[in-house]
């Protein structure tokens, strides 16, 4: 009995530290964090293609087979989604295209600096901005918009002809050059370009683009080396969702089903947001039976699981077209590969990979959502978290930390036993 209660104060005692380490400790306690996003890498790729690099980048560290994104699995919603932890729904940024019906504006991914549209959210560069520290930002979206009245500190307006190498630069750079700098994110376009002109299963155009990738990665390494950074800062790599390949053969038609007349087109494929002319059921009727690879929903019919309900700027029909299928008003195919399906299929899903002194060295595991990922780096750059709809509790195991705690209590356990 009595050694039951010394074990069981042992884990207490651990516990209680660890908790008291983390609520004294300083900001310069905690290393800067580097979030890579490559954007369009299904996670899949891992397993068709060779990667050296990211391998020897993952298996000194964390490798995550599959992150269940948001809904939709576009590149603005979840790139948003992975710099706050919410869906879609609660951040604001639901589609490439929107429109707000109580102050008449319209989103593009062309217009997309109004304040306006990012507000509903706080960001994590903003969130490091408020503690009294500084970011870095290389075209990650939102990172040039003045949200809650801060840009990041340091930010690169979109520009495609922009290198990796450059991007990369820039940020370390920035990041060597100030200490106060704690986080730091880089968005970078392929494999997702050549994703949508070739279509996924293109296995020799996405070889290449897949090889530009891990060479990337390669460099990556390399620099943060030289630069002194390696081995002293957090980096975690990942994408907003994955790609299916399209087909001439698999189009839904709107024409064949309703008149352009009676609605105005905010997004087209292969989630598509309607606002009727006029009475939104007899139009939402003619879609129900409209194509049998496309589900038309009421807004307040969507599916709870898609989270994609509870914001104004969701239009009042939403179509959701099945896998591979694109949704057309009378055209043709746009191009032969494309993402923004339904969030359930391994196809939309992107990977994570991180390298660092936080993370252990070898781990793997198969899946969490990747509203966790905030959360993390909140952890890891020892601020508070903003109310999000992720976990820490769901990824604390990849940490270092935590392989720490596991071995204690595996220790004490035994000691446990043993001593019955």
């Amino acid at each position: 009995m009595h050694l039951k209660a010394l074990l069981c104060l042992l884990v207490a005692c651990y516990e209680s530290a660890a908790s008291l380490n983390t609520e004294n400790a300083t900001q310069k306690d905690f290393p800067p964090l580097l979030l890579i996003s490559f954007d369009g890498f299904r996670a899949d790729y891992l397993k068709k293609y060779s990667f050296p690099n990211l391998q020897k980048f993952f298996s000194a560290g964390v490798l995550i087979d599959h992150l269940t994104n948001v809904f939709v699995t576009k590149t603005f919603p979840n790139h948003y989604s992975l710099a706050t932890g919410l869906y879609a729904e609660s951040h604001g940024i639901l589609a490439s295209h929107m429109f707000d019906p109580v102050t008449k504006k319209k989103f593009s991914l062309e217009d997309d600096t109004d304040p306006f549209w990012w507000n509903e959210a706080t960001p994590i560069w903003v969130s490091v901005q408020k503690w009294g520290y500084k970011s870095a930002a290389a075209m990650w979206p939102g990172t040039d918009v003045m949200i809650q009245n801060h840009t990041s500190t340091n930010f690169m307006k979109y520009d495609s002809k922009v290198s990796f190498r450059e991007r990369l630069g820039n940020i370390t750079t920035w990041m060597t050059e100030d200490n106060s700098v704690k986080f730091a994110a880089l968005y970078w376009e392929e494999p997702d370009h050549t994703g949508h002109i070739f279509g996924p299963e293109n296995t020799t155009e996405m070889t290449r683009a897949l090889k530009e990738v891990d060479d990337d990665v390669g460099f990556m390494m390399e620099h943060l080396n030289n630069s002194g950074l390696w081995g002293k800062i957090n980096v975690i790599i990942t994408s907003d969702h994955g790609m299916v390949q399209c087909s001439k053969d698999r189009l839904i038609k709107l024409d064949q089903c309703i008149s352009r007349s009676s609605y105005t087109l905010v997004d087209l494929t292969p989630v598509a947001a309607l606002v009727p002319i006029n009475d939104a059921t007899d139009l939402y009727k003619n879609l129900s039976n409209c194509h049998p690879h496309m589900k038309a929903y009421l807004k307040d019919a969507v599916p709870d699981k898609l989270h994609y309900r509870n914001n104004e700027r969701i239009q009042p029909i939403i179509l959701v077209a099945d896998e591979g299928w694109t949704i057309v008003q009378n055209g043709s195919l746009p191009r032969l590969g494309d993402h923004g399906y339904d969030n359930s299929l391994s196809s939309m899903h992107p990977f994570l990979a991180a390298n660092g002194p936080a993370f252990r060295k070898g781990y793997r595991m198969e899946t969490i959502n990747s509203v966790d990922l905030y959360p993390l780096m909140c952890h890891l750059l020892g601020i508070p978290e903003m109310p999000n709809n992720g976990s820490f509790s769901h990824i604390r195991c990849t940490l270092t930390d935590e392989e720490q705690r596991s071995v204690i209590i595996t220790a004490v356990c035994s000691l446990g036993a043993a001593g019955r």
